[in-house]
C-alpha cells in the first residue's frame, strides 16, 4: 500500500492506494526543490538585481504617489515576506512617497481586516493605507484603451492616478491564462467587471491555447499583456512557492521580462507527463486555495488532463466558504441538461459574457467527460446541485469511484494521485 497525506483546508487527510492499482503520482518538483537562501534573502536578492529594470528605489525618486497592487485572500502569496521589502525599497529611494496598497480582488469578495492581518502581519495591516478593488463599482473605473480582443480596458482609478504602479504576486500554473503573476495583477486583478467579462469570453476559454502552462497564441494572455502595458505597470516582484507556501525563488523587475524568467523557472519544476488512469485523485493545495468550489475547478483541470475518458475524478477540497460565486453556482444548479447548458455558453459572443460563465464552462467541460466526487466540507445539497457527488471522507470517495466504474465494467481501476493539483502542468 502507498500512503499519501493530502492537503485539505488547514489540515490533511490520508489516502491509501494498493500498490497494484497505483498508476502514478504527479508531483511538482517545487515540492522537493531546496533553495540555498532564506525567503527574505531570495526576495532581497531579486530586488537588488532586477531583470530589465532599474532598482525600485531608483524608480521611486521624484514620484509623489505609488500604488502597490497586491493579491487578495484567495492567493497564497507570502505578502508578509514581500511587502515589507517593497515598502522599504520605496522609502529608501523616496522617504516622502505616498504609498497605497491596492488589493487585487478581481471578481472576488473584498478581503476582510482579519484576512489582511493574516496576510501582511499586524503592523502593515493596521498602519499602511489599503484600497479594496471592487470590480462592480463602475464609478471607480477608468478607461485606458481597447483590448486586442475588442473589449474596453477599464481599471481601478487608484492605479491610473498613481505616478508609480508596481505589483507583487506569485507564479503558478493557471488553467486558462497559462500562468499566474505578472500581467494578471492588472487583468483581472484590478479590472472592471466589463473588462474581465470580455477577456473571459466563451470563445477564449474554448481556445486550445488557453490552457495550463501555455502563453503562446493564448488570447487571454494577449489581452492581459496589453492591459499591463496600458496601465503603465512599472515593476513587479513575483515569487515561486513550494507546497508549504514558502518562497523558493523570486523574480523582480520589468513586468514582462521578470515574469518570463519566473515562468521559465516554474515550467521546469511543474511540468509533468500524464499518467492515464481510471481514477484520478487531486487537491487544490489546501488553504487558502481550496476555500470554495470556484477555485477548486483549477485543481480539477490537472486531473482532467490525465483521467481516462469516462473515468472518475476525486477532488479533495475543503470549500468551507461554499461555492465561491452565486452566478457560477446558479448556472450549474439551473442546468437540466449539461450539454445544452454548454451549448448556450458557447453561443454567447464576447460582449454577452455573464458573470462566472468561464468557471461554469470549464466545470461543464469536465463533467461532460467525467464523474466528479467531492471530498469536502461544503454542504451536500450544494455539491449535488452542481452535478457532482458528495462525501466528507476520502475512503468513501474511493468506494464511490469503484462503484461508478463497476457499473461500466471496470474493476480494480487504476489510480493516479496528484497531491497538489494547482502546482502541476500536465503536458
Amino acid at each position: 500500500m502507498k500512503t499519501f497525506s493530502l492537503p485539505y483546508g488547514k489540515e490533511h487527510c490520508t489516502l491509501t492506494v494498493p500498490d497494484e492499482r497505483l498508476a502514478g503520482v504527479l508531483l511538482s518538483r517545487a515540492h522537493e526543490y531546496k533553495a540555498t537562501k532564506s525567503e527574505d534573502e531570495l526576495v532581497a536578492d531579486a530586488l537588488a538585481n532586477p531583470i530589465g529594470s532599474p532598482k525600485l528605489s531608483e524608480l521611486a525618486k521624484g514620484k509623489k504617489r505609488c500604488v502597490i497592487i497586491s493579491s487578495d485572500h484567495t492567493r497564497p502569496v507570502p505578502s508578509h515576506v514581500i511587502m515589507p521589502q517593497l515598502l522599504r525599497e520605496l522609502r529608501t529611494g523616496n522617504p516622502d512617497i505616498d504609498i497605497s496598497i491596492l488589493v487585487a480582488t478581481g471578481m472576488h469578495r473584498p478581503t476582510t481586516q482579519e484576512e489582511l492581518v493574516a496576510k501582511y502581519g499586524e503592523a502593515i495591516a493596521t498602519k499602511e493605507k489599503f484600497i479594496m478593488h471592487v470590480s462592480r463599482n463602475d464609478e471607480d473605473m477608468v478607461s485606458i484603451g481597447t483590448l486586442p480582443s475588442g473589449g474596453e480596458c477599464l481599471i481601478n482609478r487608484a492605479a491610473v492616478e498613481a505616478d508609480l504602479l508596481i505589483a507583487e504576486g506569485f507564479i503558478e500554473p493557471h488553467f486558462f491564462a497559462g500562468f499566474s503573476g505578472g500581467r494578471k495583477s492588472i487583468l483581472p486583478g484590478i479590472a472592471s467587471k466589463v473588462t474581465v467579462l470580455a477577456n473571459h469570453c466563451a470563445e477564449f476559454i474554448n481556445s486550445p491555447y488557453a490552457r495550463t502552462g501555455n502563453l503562446e497564441n493564448n488570447p487571454i494572455h494577449r489581452d492581459m499583456l496589453y492591459a499591463a502595458k496600458a496601465a503603465k505597470l512599472a515593476f513587479i516582484c513575483n515569487v515561486v512557492i513550494d507546497a508549504d507556501k514558502k518562497v523558493i525563488a523570486a523574480f523582480a523587475g520589468d513586468r514582462e521580462k521578470a515574469h518570463e524568467a519566473g515562468t521559465a523557472f516554474e515550467m521546469k519544476l511543474a511540468g509533468v507527463a500524464p499518467v492515464p488512469a481510471d481514477i484520478v485523485v487531486s487537491t487544490n493545495g489546501g488553504y487558502p486555495l481550496d476555500q470554495n468550489i470556484y477555485q477548486t475547478v483549477k485543481g480539477m483541470t490537472a486531473a482532467e488532463a490525465t483521467c481516462k475518458e469516462g473515468g472518475v475524478i476525486v477532488m479533495v477540497s475543503a470549500c468551507e466558504d461554499g461555492h465561491g460565486g452565486e452566478d457560477f453556482y446558479r448556472i450549474l444548479k439551473d442546468s437540466t441538461n449539461l450539454q445544452d447548458t454548454m451549448n448556450t455558453i458557447l453561443a454567447r459572443k464576447r460582449n454577452e459574457t455573464v458573470f462566472d460563465q468561464w468557471e461554469s464552462q470549464i466545470l461543464l467541460r469536465i463533467l461532460l467527460k467525467h464523474d466528479v466526487i467531492m471530498v469536502t466540507k461544503a454542504p451536500q445539497q450544494m455539491i449535488e446541485d452542481m452535478h457532482m457527488h458528495y462525501t466528507d471522507n476520502i475512503e468513501d470517495a474511493m468506494a464511490m469511484a469503484d462503484a461508478i466504474l463497476a457499473k461500466r465494467g471496470v474493476t480494480d481501476g487504476s489510480v493516479t494521485v496528484i497531491p497538489d493539483g494547482v502546482s502541476v502542468i500536465v503536458k
